[in-house]
């Protein structure tokens, strides 16, 4: 698999890589042989970037990885985590205290003593622009607890107040075929600063899979049942902040593009990979089969400019006046 840099962190990763919440909590019920075999199918089809964090099944998905990584070892995996979300959402408890302690908490359920790369986890939005919050991370890199640091971010303006620091190795944002508001001027930001863009949310939480319809219900825990009006956390988090019934009848439309031999989700991928300025993207996976099908849409070949036309066409038609304002 193509692999793209991150420069500031000195190395490079996987164009497709793999979420890892639904291996925690918040997409129902995954047990732990499920898990370790997700993790087995994507490593074996090329994938070198796990995204994870602390607060995933509280350090259930950081103590998988790790499982996983303590058997493969050499591997050439990088493993980016958040952290942030531990504490109530306040501006003043972003400080170096609290940082050092989720750092110890992630290094021993990563079974580390380095972290790869440690992303701010959706802040509030004073945040991105407190300096003192950017001199405690640039102290983790000086006591060796990281190698970098990036943010993980709801909105736009949340992005390029992050990229505008020196330090920021990475920004993960939200990017997909019904969320093309970054490609505006996140993205080229991101390129002229050597920022690298970790892609999330890449199938609108599945409904750019193609497989749901309007009578689609989801379990008691899935995210997709209990935050579709953001009652648990940011809306956009859930189906990217598209109405259900919009997105479902979108997505079929989206679906009819998908060129021969490519699934709906793989054509969302595809999408996402050719963007420029991204980095890798990170498709979540219930099983394994999930895992290898993602993994093979960083191999298929560009789409053409007709069905980027096209795709660009539906997501100003149906799906901009409903996000395009918000984040």
């Amino acid at each position: 698999m193509e692999s793209r840099e991150f420069s500031k962190l000195g190395r490079s990763v996987s164009v497709v890589g793999l979420g890892t919440w639904q291996l925690g909590a918040d997409w129902g019920d995954v047990d732990e042989k499920d898990a370790h075999a997700v993790l087995e199918a994507a490593a074996d089809s090329g994938v070198t970037f796990f995204d994870t964090a602390d607060v995933y099944g509280d350090g259930r998905s950081e103590q998988t990885i790790a499982a996983f990584l303590k058997a493969h070892p050499g591997s050439g995996i990088t493993v980016a985590t958040k952290m942030g979300r531990r504490v109530d959402q306040l501006p003043e408890n972003y400080v170096l205290e609290n940082f050092r302690a989720w750092n110890d908490r992630s290094r021993r359920n990563l079974g580390v003593d380095r972290l790869d790369l440690v992303q701010l986890h959706c802040p509030p939005t004073p945040v991105y622009s407190s300096d003192e919050v950017y001199d405690a991370l640039d102290t983790l890199v000086a006591e060796d607890r990281v190698a970098g640091y990036g943010v993980s971010v709801e909105t736009c303006a949340e992005a390029l107040t992050a990229i505008a620091r020196p330090g920021i190795a990475s920004v993960q944002i939200i990017l997909n075929p019904f969320r093309m508001k970054p490609l505006d001027e996140v993205l080229p930001a991101a390129h002229a600063a050597g920022v690298g863009i970790i892609a999330r949310v890449p199938l609108a939480s599945g409904l750019l899979s193609g497989k749901y319809t309007e009578d689609t219900t989801f379990a008691a825990n899935d995210h997709r049942t209990f935050n579709r009006h953001g009652e648990a956390f940011d809306q956009g988090e859930t189906f990217a902040g598209v109405d259900f019934a919009t997105g479902v009848a979108a997505a079929r439309e989206f679906a009819a593009l998908a060129p021969e031999g490519a699934t709906p989700a793989q054509t969302a991928l595809r999408w996402i990979v050719q963007q420029p300025g991204v980095t890798t993207v990170i498709p979540g996976a219930r099983n394994p089969e999930q895992a290898r099908a993602n993994s093979a849409a960083g191999e298929l070949p560009p789409l053409d400019d007709q069905k980027l036309t096209a795709i660009r066409d539906l997501y100003a038609r149906e799906i901009a006046p409903q996000v395009a304002d918000r984040w």
